[in-house]
């Protein structure tokens, strides 16, 4: 019988709901403690999975409203036209806005138009350093549907010269600041661009680099006299008012030149492949090579700050150099994906950063594992707290240096990331794990299908079996990352140069026909699948933030008279990022050593971080069975004086020589007190 009012019958549905209702509740429990047991980053990792099928659609699937393919260039102007008055750049204490960086590359655009003699699909190169300028020509170039190449501003000489034929440009654009690289180049540029032999090296191919020529190009102080003499076709225009006879100032131009809009059909894309930029990579060996990169992969690249959680009201500073794939895509790109504000820096100042920072209000910075360190190594200073940075993204930051940036500068988001210029594989650090590159998920795996393989540091190759197959390391082993090449990932090589991008690519790993992206790069994968970066092989380490390439600094201390092989490598440093460089090298018969010519030589021709801190001078050299300079030994025994019973040497910039290497020197560089 029912208590009166009550509606229900006693005893019916209260007795028999609660308990249900409880033992649903026990098992949601018990199913979160064994999830959080068994699998416990599997939200974070479906959330990155979410992300990343986001991401996919956006760079895959995205249209104009008239069915156009959208490229980076057409974000800009969408976000010019949604924000025209929002600051864009920040350069110096100026600000551009949306609208200003639109208008003034539309007046690039239209002086490049009317009076150069650039088509649709011409390569233009690019050599300036960071500034806004860089943005405002990059982009007017893109309004013409030109292929923009972006040099290192550090690379000097036969290296520049290099760069510079590799990609053909019918134009080359320089900053005010770089003129005198152009003049240090001008004199080599008089011969052939198609000049080569088969089987020599780079720089004998080419006659005019002779001794007489190298320090003649080395000491030009104009280059009225040399601009005769270059190839018919190649202009030079300059981001300054007065400029040489011969150079075009493209600054005089801009001031008259109209910046109303540039047709769309200039740039129209019918294909996201097509190459956008071409972005030098030393790669695994060699000179630098020119890395194609297409407008899809330039599209994915400009998600990568969305993904970690940026939004339109951050500010980001970028320090790195914009002729890196990770200024330019990831923040500038990544900037015009979110209608946000970047503050440019022309470069990284250690003593300056945080004071930026407060200054302009940033809130998201972008770093590589050097610039962290170098923060860390400045004088502690009250409230070096007090700032709104929230997110730190980047890559190369060791573990060490990674808990001591937090612990000091405190609660800031490290956002590591992993991936190549050229490469057809990237990671992302979504959980915050210390020290790794990202997680390898099986939802990873859905993207990309990528191997680490056992690999033989003696010989310098991936080991196969008996039948000639590869094989995946265990997990806490090192391995060689390699992922395949489809069309989902494909990886598209270098430009003008065939042979290093067969080189790049590895066949028949596990079975016939089946074809890798080798990216050089030893990882270990640990029993969570966190990755962690190990170590690079062949020829290049990496220094300062940058690869340097060992061919590419062996030649040109090899070019010495007195040289008779110098072999190139880096070693470790305690309390460096990355390996300094150091050449090992051998005389010619009845010849002696030169310590101020060898510095003289490496200041003149190498930029900053590709100059050798050590010399090991051997009676000769030990070679593999190819033939190959046998680095691993070398490597291993490092530059202790200690250690080694060859003449070392230091390379000592007050004296302008290299001085040799004794205990106390060796002991004040590993106490840190002799700074490298």
């Amino acid at each position: 019988m029912a208590e009166p009012g009550s509606g229900l019958p006693s005893g019916l549905a209260v007795p028999t709901f609660l308990p249900w209702l409880t033992g649903l509740g026990a098992g949601m429990v018990f199913l979160s403690f064994l999830q959080k047991l068994l699998y416990p980053y599997f939200w974070s990792d479906l959330w990155y999975l979410l992300k990343m099928v986001r991401c996919g659609l956006w760079t895959t699937g995205k249209h104009g409203q008239k069915g156009e393919l959208v490229t980076v260039l057409d974000k800009f102007l969408i976000q010019a036209k949604k924000r025209p008055q929002k600051p864009f750049i920040i350069y110096e204490g100026d600000i551009y806005t949306y609208e200003d960086v639109d208008r003034r590359s539309n007046k690039v655009a239209h002086v490049l138009l009317n009076h150069s003699p650039l088509k649709r699909g011409d390569t233009v190169a690019l050599l300036m350093s960071n500034e806004p300028d860089f943005v405002h020509v990059w982009f007017g170039l893109a309004k013409l549907g030109c292929v923009v190449a972006f040099l290192n501003s550090n690379v000097r000489s036969v290296s520049l010269l290099h760069c510079i034929r590799s990609c053909e440009p019918r134009v080359l654009v320089v900053g005010a600041d770089q003129i005198r690289s152009v003049a240090q180049l001008c004199l080599t540029l008089c011969e052939p661009m198609n000049r080569s032999t088969p089987g020599l090296p780079v720089y004998h191919q080419l006659p005019e680099f002779t001794q007489t020529h190298v320090h003649r190009v080395g000491f030009l102080e104009t280059i009225e006299d040399v601009l005769p003499r270059l190839p018919e076709g190649i202009s030079i225009w300059a981001m300054k008012d007065s400029v040489p006879q011969g150079i075009i100032s493209l600054k005089e131009k801009l001031s008259t030149a109209s910046d109303c809009h540039v047709p769309r059909s200039h740039h129209a894309i019918s294909n996201t492949k097509t190459p956008y930029l071409y972005i030098f990579t030393s790669g695994t060996t060699g000179l630098p090579k020119a890395a194609m990169i297409c407008h899809l992969a330039a599209m994915k690249s400009s998600t990568g700050l969305w993904a970690f959680g940026c939004t339109p009201d951050d500010i980001i500073y970028i320090t790195l150099p914009l002729y890196h794939s990770a200024a330019s895509l990831v923040g500038i790109g990544g900037c015009i994906e979110l209608g946000a504000t970047c503050v440019l820096r022309k470069k990284f100042s250690a003593s300056q950063f945080w004071n930026d920072c407060r200054k302009y209000n940033v809130t998201v910075f972008q770093y590589i594992g050097e610039l962290c360190h170098y923060l860390c190594k400045q004088p502690k200073r009250e409230g070096e707290k007090d700032h709104r940075v929230r997110l730190a993204i980047g890559n190369g930051a060791r573990s060490d240096v990674w808990r001591e940036f937090l612990d000091r500068f405190g609660n800031i988001k490290m956002c590591e990331f992993y991936g190549a210029t050229e490469g057809n594989i990237n990671f992302m650090n979504h959980t915050g794990k210390i020290g790794s590159v990202g997680r390898a998920t099986f939802f990873h795996k859905l993207f990309f299908t990528f191997h680490l393989i056992k690999y033989d540091f003696q010989k310098d190759e991936p080991i196969r079996d008996e039948q000639g197959w590869c094989s995946d390391v265990k997990k806490g082993e090192p391995g060689l990352l390699i992922s395949q090449v489809n069309e989902k990932n494909p990886f598209f090589g270098y430009a003008g140069n065939k042979k290093q991008t067969e080189k790049k690519l590895l066949c028949d790993v596990f079975k016939k026909g089946d074809v890798y992206f080798n990216t050089g790069d030893l990882m270990v994968q640990d029993q969570e699948d966190f990755l962690y970066f190990w170590d690079r092989i062949g020829d290049t380490f990496r220094w300062k933030g940058e690869n340097v390439a060992t061919t590419e600094v062996g030649a040109i201390i090899g070019m010495l008279d007195f040289i008779q092989e110098a072999n190139v490598y880096g070693v470790v440093v305690p309390g460096y990022e990355g390996k300094a460089g150091m050449a090992s090298i051998t005389l010619k018969p009845n010849m002696s050593l030169d310590l101020e010519k060898v510095y003289e030589q490496v200041v003149t021709f190498l930029p900053a971080y590709a100059r050798p801190q050590f010399l090991r001078m051997q009676e000769k050299m030990e070679a593999t069975g190819t033939f190959k300079l046998q680095k691993f030994q070398l490597v291993e025994e490092g530059f202790s004086p200690l250690k080694i019973s060859d003449p070392l040497y230091f390379m000592d910039n007050l004296k302008k020589s290299y001085i040799p290497l004794t205990k106390e020197i060796y002991d004040q560089i590993i106490l840190g007190k002799i700074k490298l």
